[in-house]
């Protein structure tokens, strides 16, 4: 269970990461609170974090779940894409938001699978 602990504190971690660049953004842009638009880079920014809490009120909970009626290191290697598609997605969506679909997949599809599998898991043993 290590590993599933190691890679929740990672998209903490890299969530909140993003949470200080949207400050920084909101700060070198002179977007002032609680405005969230006015400038384009400070948008995306913005986006790229929301969209990261979006995602992580599916990934964690799955990922847990996961461990634990699954497989722990599965878990935790499913979760690694996760994080290089948080990555992969913040990079492209702050260069060009059109470009943002390969980050959002690998890091959508990691909850959205994990989450079905825990279900079937979970319904084959109640039945």
């Amino acid at each position: 269970m290590e590993a599933v602990v190691i890679v929740t504190v990672l998209a903490l971690a890299q969530y909140m990461f993003f949470g200080i660049q949207v400050g920084a953004a909101r700060q070198k842009s002179g977007v002032k609170a609680p405005a969230t638009s006015g400038d384009v880079h400070f948008e995306c920014v913005n986006r790229v974090h929301q969209n990261t809490l979006e995602q992580l009120i599916v990934f964690i909970p799955a990922l847990w779940l996961y461990a634990q009626y699954v497989n722990p290191l599965w878990g935790a290697g499913i979760g690694v894409v996760y994080l290089i598609g948080r990555l992969i997605y913040s990079a492209a969506y702050v260069k060009d938001p059109s470009s943002r679909s390969l980050g959002f997949t690998l890091s959508f599809l990691p909850g959205a699978v994990m989450s079905v599998w825990v279900l079937v898991v979970a319904v084959m043993h109640y039945v």
